[in-house]
């Protein structure tokens, strides 16, 4: 009973961690391109600034990783890694050059970005055989990103963009205070002759490179999306509440996603999940104007990310021995978000132009999410969950 009352508490701090983390992503991804645009930054300067922000997830899961898997020490580098983001993150308040930023971006960003992973592994292992529950779990992080994009939006539209980093720091703040009483006990790690080799076979190669196609199609709707709306005639207030009806219909599919997974497998799921963000980004491309059809498209979220993100983290906790679970989530992260996103958003910035190459960004969006689709064909049937 008392082991039981302990994984309660820790799993409520770990739903604490989730909702601070994502709503740091609620904040960032959504309006720092409209908080550079005000710097007076151009659309180049914005998506290779915005590339940092993915580019940091390449290394920093990796390094907290290796330290992890060889000492055990998870819970200490989530603390850590909170610790260091939210100092380094002062940081941002200077109204900086290019340059500036861009170092900022890169030093606060590798804390943050490096914690992730780590959360993932002490939460499913924190769950043990329970682990259909990670969705309702890791949903927190969602409702953390739906109350920030939301209220972030109207604060903009009432104070302005500069007030991004006072909020930026509170959240920070929040998320090392709930890593804190995260528990320090070490996981117990083979010595390096017991520990079977890291092995990428077909499977998750083919599970690799859909990951990234698809990282790379939400370029556009993670560096540009409050950008792109504005352009069309919406303010930043009704953008927030676009992201955050996409951010609701992922809190259902987080809700959903155990039974589907369990009825319908990983693969089949992730066929449909990627078909179905290939239409979203080409809705997004030619009805931007249709406000019904532009919501069509946010809810097009649940399959986008919820039920995509939920399919992979099983995937990759099921196929990854336990000495090598940080690094199998890492390089998930590394190359997804990391290698893709930042890809993506770079390449983005670079088509989108003036704006006059807005559409076409979708659609090349829409592309990498169908080249994201096919990938999985390649993924042998019988694969260990």
């Amino acid at each position: 009973m008392n082991q039981s009352a302990n994984v309660s508490t820790q799993l409520r701090w770990i739903s604490a961690c989730y909702f601070f983390f994502f709503a740091i992503l609620g904040v960032m991804v959504p309006y720092l391109g409209v908080f550079f645009e005000n710097r007076g930054f151009n659309p180049q300067e914005i998506g290779f600034l915005l590339a940092i922000l993915m580019a940091t997830r390449i290394i920093a899961p990796n390094v907290w990783a290796m330290v992890a898997d060889k000492t055990g020490m998870r819970s200490q580098l989530v603390k850590w890694g909170a610790a260091a983001a939210a100092v380094s993150y002062l940081s941002f308040f200077h109204d900086g050059s290019f340059t500036y930023l861009a170092i900022s971006l890169s030093i606060y960003t590798f804390f943050w970005n490096a914690i992730l992973a780590q959360l993932e592994v002490i939460t499913l292992e924190t769950l043990g055989e329970n682990t259909s529950r990670y969705g309702s779990i890791r949903s927190f992080g969602s409702l953390g990103y739906l109350v920030f994009v939301v209220s972030v939006g109207f604060a903009i539209s009432l104070w302005g963009t500069e007030i991004l980093p006072y909020i930026g720091m509170l959240l920070f703040v929040g998320l090392l205070i709930s890593a804190l009483p995260l528990p320090s006990d070490r996981v117990v790690v083979k010595h390096q002759a017991e520990k079977p080799k890291l092995k990428i076979d077909r499977a998750i190669f083919w599970f690799l490179v859909s990951a990234i196609l698809l990282q790379m199609s939400a370029g556009p709707f993670y560096g540009f999306f409050v950008l792109y709306l504005k352009q069309s005639g919406y303010s930043e207030a009704i953008a927030g509440i676009y992201v955050a009806f996409g951010v609701l219909a992922e809190i259902l599919m987080f809700m959903l996603a155990p039974r589907l997974l369990g009825r319908f497998g990983v693969n089949r799921l992730l066929i449909i999940s990627l078909g179905f963000t290939g239409l979203r980004w080409l809705l997004m491309a030619f009805c931007v104007d249709n406000f019904l059809l532009l919501g069509v498209s946010q809810l097009l979220h649940a399959f986008t990310f919820g039920l995509v993100h939920a399919a992979s983290i099983q995937f990759v906790h099921g196929y990854f021995d336990i000495s090598h679970r940080s690094k199998g989530q890492a390089l998930y992260a590394s190359l997804s978000f990391g290698v893709g996103g930042a890809m993506g958003t770079w390449l983005c910035g670079m088509i989108w132009g003036d704006g006059s190459g807005a559409s076409l960004a979708w659609v090349a969006a829409a592309a990498c999410a169908f080249l994201a689709m096919l990938a999985i064909f390649f993924i042998p049937k019988k694969v260990k969950h």
